[in-house]
């Protein structure tokens, strides 16, 4: 029995290593087994790093130092070897040392710490700023100046659901990658100003040294100046709720032309892509798009299959108090959100051509089949109820 078991265990722990041995460094993210601070990208990120490894070295000699002197005094001025007790307590030299060393311990760590608390809080004067709205659960970036000012889009994960359920093999971006990168210029000082739509949600991302958080009804912000192009991955730090661990952060860091370059594919994209809420859509139309925005941003709760998570999260599935009843509740559900509940407000995240076509979709899908007495909803009625 004993040597089937250790056949097991050495099986066990040569294909755990192979597993680990597959995977590599995460670009622009964590690398496999780091423990330590990372260098980053930015002037912050390193000084961070630098702050860090002096706090440490710092720690190690003053645990070395009274360690090292309490285990001598033990063994050496042991009562077996005759010791008796010293009489220097009230010696005024070593009164005067046991208080200033520390202080100027305290010295040596507070300036620096401090000179990077206020290099990191300097925002003024940036090259490019940009809005970042935290939702449950992605990001939402919006451009306020510059040759992308007006571009606006969410970033939510990427990651295939048969990843995430187990169904496939783990990509070296697992959890990590979002549709959308937030995309800046090389060298150039972005300020990020950051609210968040519903709780409180954090950006960090570790390569620049940033983490601030995003609250509701508060503007807040940060900076940072890469310098090196690339992608640089972080998550949301600060815990918000189910899908807390699936709002990744990924900033692409361009060269300025290929950036401006970028910049203009937006905005002409922006123009082709703008909805009018005037018009009035065919069905098919309607459950279509309706599809992409519930797969984007309501499926975390409501599930794929319409079957929600009840109590939290009610099913959509033949629920008859709002997908089979007129179509003014749902609208208003939609659009303000419902207090007291997980459901959030989203009359700032989606547009009118939106929520109509999301709401259509819910009252088509999973059985419902459009036996409510508003089967269609145009973005007309939602402007309407706005």
């Amino acid at each position: 029995m004993k040597k089937e078991k250790g056949v097991l265990g050495g099986a066990a722990l040569f294909f755990s290593g192979a597993a680990f041995a597959q995977i590599g460094d995460m670009p622009g993210g964590p690398g496999v087994n780091q423990l330590n601070l990372t260098r980053g990208v930015t002037r912050v990120a390193s000084d961070l790093a630098d702050l860090h490894w002096l706090l440490l070295v710092i720690c190690a000699l003053i645990f070395v130092g009274v360690f090292g002197v309490m285990i001598y005094s033990i063994v050496m001025h042991r009562k077996s070897k005759g010791a008796i007790p010293a009489k220097f307590h009230e010696h005024v030299g070593i009164e005067i040392a046991w208080t200033v060393i520390p202080f100027l311990i305290i010295i040596a760590m507070a300036v620096p710490a401090t000179r990077a608390v206020v290099n990191m809080k300097d925002t003024s004067s940036p090259d490019l700023t940009v809005l970042a709205t935290g939702y449950q659960w992605m990001w939402g970036y919006e451009y306020l100046d510059g040759p992308a000012q007006g571009v606006k889009f969410l970033a939510r994960l990427s990651t295939p659901r048969e990843q995430i359920e187990g169904n496939a093999p783990k990509s070296n971006t697992y959890l990590m990658e979002t549709d959308n990168h937030l995309v800046v210029p090389v060298n150039k000082k972005v300020r990020v100003v950051l609210t968040a739509n519903d709780v409180i949600h954090s950006w960090m991302v570790p390569d620049f040294g940033v983490k601030q958080d995003a609250m509701p009804g508060v503007l807040r912000d940060t900076w940072f100046r890469a310098e090196k192009a690339g992608i640089y991955r972080g998550q949301c730090a600060e815990l918000c709720g189910k899908d807390h661990a699936f709002m990744p952060i990924v900033v692409e860091v361009m060269e300025q032309a290929d950036y401006e370059k970028w910049a203009a594919e937006q905005q002409q994209a922006m123009q082709a892509a703008a909805d009018d809420p005037t018009k009035t859509y065919e069905l098919e139309e309607l459950m279509t798009r309706g599809e992409k925005v519930y797969a984007g941003t309501c499926v975390a709760c409501h599930q794929a299959n319409g079957q929600g998570m009840p109590p939290t999260f009610p099913a959509l599935a033949g629920n008859q108090t709002t997908v089979l009843a007129p179509m003014k509740g749902q609208i208003d559900i939609v659009l303000n959100g419902k207090p007291g509940t997980a459901m959030a407000p989203f009359r700032d995240l989606l547009n009118d051509v939106e929520i109509a076509s999301v709401i259509t979709y819910t009252r088509h899908a999973w059985g419902n089949d459009g036996k409510g007495p508003d089967p269609v909803v145009q973005p007309a009625d939602v402007t309407a109820q706005r």
